[in-house]
């Protein structure tokens, strides 16, 4: 999937645990865009955040589901 080892924490136990979310940085990163214009598509609800608090959020799989649209709206023009 989105992931790479900044993105993945050994348990206690040894375990690789994988983060279920990423932080602004890391998902305007991970799209190759900065994090203003990715705040401005999270704003005009084009990808969807976790908020709570101040803190946002993103989920790869919703990075991932707005790739996908950005792709069909390419391929149907």
């Amino acid at each position: 999937m989105f992931m790479d080892k900044s993105q993945q924490m050994n348990g206690t136990s040894g375990q690789t645990i994988t983060r279920l979310l990423l932080s602004p940085r890391e998902a305007a990163k991970l799209l190759s865009i900065s994090e203003r214009t990715l705040f401005t598509l999270t704003k005009a609800g084009e990808i969807r955040a976790v908020r709570f608090g101040r803190n946002v959020r993103y989920d790869p799989a919703d990075l991932r589901a707005w790739i996908e649209s950005a792709k069909n709206v390419k391929t149907a023009s």
